[in-house]
């Protein structure tokens, strides 16, 4: 019947019935709420149809009757409007048929339509790059990861001014963040919610490993029902407390280090490697800095990303957990840059007693992060004293521990550094 369906139709017939979104394929919480609202916040889990949601609201205004003249388009960094939002397989581009495309011009981190609306693209990395442009759209991309959310928010905000009515449309997976907070909280935000499963276009072998491995979970509930988890009862960091101790930027710092916490294989279900960079400041407090942990690396990967870091931020010491890897930890920096000295150390105790002395540091209120880590803060409000849920690795946080344990800012009970 498909066939006989697709043959009976003429290519103008074809493309107008596979381009016919709201019509034909939509769900219809991926179609924009009635009323009278500013932002549209649609939380949902991994694949449940956001980033598409997402390019046919935009789509469907710039074809409309009153198009708007300038929109704005922000991800966690330039690669991901690029990648996701706009070259994505359910992406701006992919969207319109062959012939009705905008123009990407990549050099100037545009788009351009040939009605005369131009979308620009802004990484909330660079949050000061949304002061001094105004439009009457926006999408934002995932603020769930953004490092300085609420100072990006509320510069887009300012922009946001153009035209009678500007609107705004959040896509992302759900995280127990302030921001997100405020939005649920907001009079004019509308919200839409779904799960992985509700889209049915995505294979059922993959869902039926997803829910088998993360089924009833935090992490399951959080990424695949797009559901706000806070953190466990038992937890030794609190979101309450990472959140009161938060700064924009750090003080003049008297020594930074960067860990790393190495990944024993790079094979596709294999721990990450955890790289962290973090300072000590005049005020003899802790700042954590940088959360560059990578996934299924091979340690020339993951040797170039911590030098990287080391250099960027001008650090006095890289040190590195020789548990899983020996000499080769220090071989592999050597061949990336020879002038970086690595300084070994090696856990002689299990991880928990390892965190609880960095934990107390952050109760007292020793210990800022500078901008936000949502994937590092996910992991703190999820370690218990069985470690994290559903027996995860906790990579990033093995590598914050050794990062602020190697500054001494903790107590004589903390672990101590043991050089080989």
């Amino acid at each position: 019947m498909r066939d006989r369906f697709l043959k009976g139709l003429s290519d103008r017939e074809a493309a107008a019935w596979l381009f016919a979104f709201e019509k034909e394929w939509a769900r219809p919480e991926q179609l924009p709420p009635p009323g009278d609202w500013r932002t549209w916040l649609f939380m949902g889990g991994r694949g449940a149809g956001k980033t598409r949601a997402g390019a046919e609201w935009i789509r469907s205004r710039v074809m409309g009757a009153d198009p708007p003249s300038r929109i704005a388009l922000i991800g966690e960094t330039y690669a991901d409007v690029r990648d996701v939002m706009i070259d994505g397989v359910s992406g701006l581009l992919a969207v319109y048929p062959p012939g009705e495309r905008p123009s990407w011009l990549p050099s100037r981190r545009r788009l351009e339509w040939r009605n005369g609306t131009i979308a620009q693209v802004f990484s909330a990395d660079e949050p000061d790059g949304l002061r001094g442009p105004q439009f009457d759209l926006a999408w934002a991309d995932e603020v769930a990861k953004w490092r300085y959310a609420e100072r990006c928010w509320d510069n887009l905000q300012f922009a946001l001014r153009l035209g009678v009515r500007p609107r705004q449309l959040v896509t992302t997976t759900p995280r127990p963040l302030p921001l997100l907070q405020q939005l649920l909280n907001a009079p004019d935000c509308v919200v839409t919610r779904a799960g992985t499963a509700a889209n049915p276009y995505l294979p059922a072998a993959f869902l039926e490993a997803m829910q088998r491995k993360y089924g009833g979970t935090r992490l399951g509930r959080q990424e695949l029902d797009g559901d706000i988890i806070t953190e466990r009862a038992d937890a030794l960091w609190t979101r309450e407390i990472i959140e009161a101790a938060r700064r924009q930027e750090a003080p003049h710092l008297k020594r930074i280090v960067i860990a790393i916490d190495p990944a024993a294989t790079s094979r596709r279900n294999a721990d990450a490697t955890g790289i962290v960079a973090a300072g000590q400041g005049a005020d003899g407090r802790g700042y954590v800095l940088d959360d560059a942990t990578i996934s299924n690396a091979r340690p020339d990967q993951w040797a170039a990303r911590a030098v990287a870091l080391y250099h960027r931020h001008e650090a006095d010491a890289l040190v590195a957990e020789v548990n899983q890897g020996g000499d080769m930890v220090a071989a592999v920096i050597a061949a990336v840059d020879p002038q970086v000295v690595v300084t070994p150390v090696r856990a002689t105790r299990g991880k928990v007693l390892r965190a609880e002395p960095i934990a107390a540091l952050y109760a007292q209120g020793r210990i800022s992060h500078v901008g936000c880590f949502p994937a590092l803060e996910d992991e703190l409000c999820d370690f218990g004293v069985d470690g994290l849920s559903g027996g995860r690795s906790p990579d990033r946080l093995d590598a914050l521990v050794w990062a602020l344990t190697a500054l001494r800012l903790t107590t004589d009970a903390a672990p101590r550094l043991r050089s080989l």
